[in-house]
């Protein structure tokens, strides 16, 4: 079987095409700058990129052009696209209505619409995405596969907000939690590699990125995240202020000025780790300059690890224990003083890391010495693998 995964931003268009098989990525690739006469593809096939420029006014047009790559005499991995067995869609926010992957009708489309108001950037490009599949390949099975649905097992007493119960009621205001997909990739991967049922597990996953967030997987199930009703919520991130006193968001606005567009483009775009450092929204840049002693740096690398191992903690907490602490994303799989910061402290835990097994990037390793009572991993996340799997396992 091989399954075309896609994830549709508001001006781009990611795709993978995967033999499920031998689970091998035949082609992958971004379109980006859709709707502009400056709109280009990069195509990834046997090593080698290929990069397109192509005017895709819209996402139904990029839809077209890369499929027509996946066939290109030049570099084709398919002879046609009868051999595509179905579609997996990298779906966002599925509310309370959605709680597992689902194939995609007309109803999944609804309860997108439904949930904009939450996912303002995500959803529409999530609908788009699905529309422009059915017009270019109709017929061709598809799946939805939520960020939020991983997190739907979440005791409620963990997910409601303190505030007026009515809020819940009328425009279900709650936690939802995302990154799912990655989370429910590495705690999975983690059993397999353990060799371990995941239902005897305790795990906390940390997904350490742009974006950031921290999971307690019990049993296999999200129990808590530190995601809320928004990306916003949790640890710091590399521009996301993470959690806040509710009264800096009001006092800021009342001392400057700002609209609610205003200060939600300052928590999202302007703070985190750079808002702190003032540096460029890069985790390696921030980090380099701590060793060239750069004091609003070093404080801001610190800022994000204290805050990191609290939520670890708090976890431990939740499930009455861990088994297994997990680091994936970007800065979670390739920043080794990072991790390393993290994991020191949480020694009263009994977590100790080796720090020959911790030099290295992007590898699938456990990085805890032989005694270390919680054992630590590093595990590259894949997405587009897990996306894949749900859309073979329901097709």
């Amino acid at each position: 079987m091989k399954i075309l995964v896609l994830n549709c931003g508001s001006s781009s268009l990611k795709y993978q095409l995967i033999n499920m098989e031998t689970e091998e990525v035949l082609a992958s690739g971004k379109y980006e700058r859709i709707g502009e006469d400056e709109a280009f593809i990069t195509h990834k096939v046997n090593g080698k990129k290929i990069e397109i420029k192509h005017a895709a006014k819209t996402h139904e047009e990029a839809v077209d052009f890369t499929l027509k790559q996946l066939i290109n005499p030049e570099y084709k991995v398919i002879d046609n696209l009868d051999e595509i067995n179905a579609i997996g869609h990298r779906l966002v926010h599925g509310g309370e209505k959605i709680s597992q992957s689902v194939v995609i009708t007309d109803e999944v489309v609804e309860v997108l619409k439904e949930y904009i108001d939450l996912a303002p950037l995500h959803n529409p490009a999530g609908i788009i995405g699905i529309e422009a599949c059915k017009k270019v390949m109709p017929g061709k099975p598809m799946v939805g596969v939520f960020d939020t649905a991983f997190h739907q097992t979440m005791p409620k007493e963990r997910y409601i907000y303190p505030i007026p119960y009515e809020y819940y009621e009328k425009y279900h205001v709650r936690k939802y939690g995302f990154h799912g997909t990655s989370h429910m990739y590495v705690s999975q991967r983690l059993a397999e590699i353990v060799g371990k049922d995941i239902k005897d597990l305790k795990i906390v996953t940390c997904h350490l990125g742009q974006g950031s967030s921290i999971c307690a997987v019990q049993g296999g199930k999200s129990v808590d995240t530190s995601m809320g009703l928004t990306p916003l919520a949790g640890i710091p991130m590399v521009t996301r202020s993470g959690d806040l006193d509710p009264s800096v968001v009001t006092y800021l606005m009342k001392k400057e000025n700002m609209s609610v567009e205003e200060i939600e483009a300052v928590l999202n775009k302007k703070s985190g780790v750079q808002g702190i450092s003032g540096l460029a929204p890069d985790f390696r840049e921030i980090e380099a300059a701590t060793k060239e002693g750069n004091e609003r740096a070093q404080i801001a690398i610190e800022k994000f690890m204290y805050e990191v191992a609290s939520y670890v903690a708090k976890y431990a907490a939740a499930m009455n224990g861990v088994d297994y602490i997990v680091f994936t994303g970007g800065v979670g799989e390739n920043q080794i003083n990072i991790r390393k910061g993290i994991c020191e402290k949480l020694e009263f835990m009994g977590v100790k890391v080796d720090a020959e097994a911790n030099n290295m990037r992007g590898e699938e390793k456990e990085i805890s010495v032989p005694d270390s009572k919680v054992k630590v991993y590093v595990v590259p996340t894949n997405e587009e693998l897990m996306i894949a799997k749900e859309t073979q396992r329901l097709i």
